[in-house]
């Protein structure tokens, strides 16, 4: 695996993550790019972007450009529960350079509050 994200801060490259084959610049291109991609996705419920609620647990980015999301939900009873993950593959799509996307729905661990960016808390008056 090439990078593993965790929202919401992603790191450029996983610690224990074996050397990719992507160059570190393309890597560093793709990763922004997705960020970019996951904050034009909103639940519908809340007016702030996926990234920063810190419905993105983790993406890797494998040697072929394959990119492997998992996220949550605010709750597992997410009106747009069947439709979210649709509308994150769709938005990763979008990067130049990935070849597929594949997303996972966890609820383990559950999402909490506490996983908001600081960016999301102002925009929801939580600071």
């Amino acid at each position: 695996m090439a990078d593993d994200m965790t929202s919401p801060n992603i790191d450029a490259a996983a610690e224990t993550a074996a050397p990719s084959a992507i160059p570190q610049d393309e890597l560093n291109r793709i990763t922004d790019a997705l960020i970019a991609s996951f904050k034009t996705v909103f639940d519908p419920e809340i007016p702030v972007d996926i990234y920063e609620l810190g419905l993105i647990y983790k993406v890797d980015i494998d040697d072929d450009r394959k990119v492997d999301i998992e996220m949550t939900l605010t709750a597992p009873g997410c009106p747009v529960a069947g439709d979210m993950p649709g509308w994150v593959e769709t938005a990763a799509r979008t990067v130049e350079g990935v070849t597929d996307v594949e997303v996972q729905l966890t609820f383990d661990p559950p999402w909490d509050p506490s996983r908001m960016s600081d960016e999301a808390r102002l925009a929801l008056n939580m600071l």
